[in-house]
């Protein structure tokens, strides 16, 4: 019998409802509840994990939620949960891409193809940025379009939202620090 479980739970956000997942003490979701890749990021996670999905929290979780709220009050700009997005070799390096986008700042998808040694590629490049698992924590909303905001699985809204957020948050300006 497997004893492994992927532990699901929601959370309510300025920006949106959303869900957090963790498995073997690292989170691997954190995802809107309106994406229409939640479902396939839990099926995905729990596959990986070879784990049953429970509806609970565990100390990543709880965690998690503690510096999304941090976040959201201005009051954090990094976050040192131990993560684990479950995706493709591709995937996995345009999320590392992400990653290191700083705080308050903005790139382009082309500039993230180009970070990612794939310039030609920013299709795909901007597939595998909606097919994050861990928004927020992988900080795709942090990319733009060259002639506009773009997309977000989160909401237009949200992205703003989060976006303004940084822009405007005092821990982006050595005031604060997490």
């Amino acid at each position: 019998m497997n004893d492994s479980i992927l532990y699901i739970k929601r959370y309510v956000s300025p920006a949106g409802d959303m869900v957090l997942g963790s498995a073997q003490g690292r989170l691997c979701i954190c995802d809107w509840s309106c994406s229409k890749r939640n479902s396939d990021n839990i099926r995905r996670a729990a596959e990986y994990y070879k784990a049953r999905v429970v509806d609970g929290c565990d100390e990543v979780i709880l965690s998690a939620a503690v510096q999304l709220d941090e976040y959201f009050s201005g009051c954090r700009c990094s976050f040192d949960i131990p993560l684990a997005p479950v995706g493709t070799d591709f995937q996995q390096t345009v999320w590392s891409v992400l990653s290191t986008i700083p705080y308050s700042s903005t790139v382009t998808y082309s500039d993230v193809a180009s970070i990612a040694g794939r310039p030609r590629a920013v299709r795909a490049v901007a597939s595998a940025i909606g097919a994050n698992p861990l928004s927020i924590f992988v900080p795709c909303h942090r990319v733009v379009g060259v002639s506009g905001i773009g997309g977000y699985a989160g909401s237009v809204a949200a992205k703003l939202l989060l976006l303004e957020l940084e822009s405007s948050a005092s821990v982006g300006k050595g005031e604060v620090k997490a």
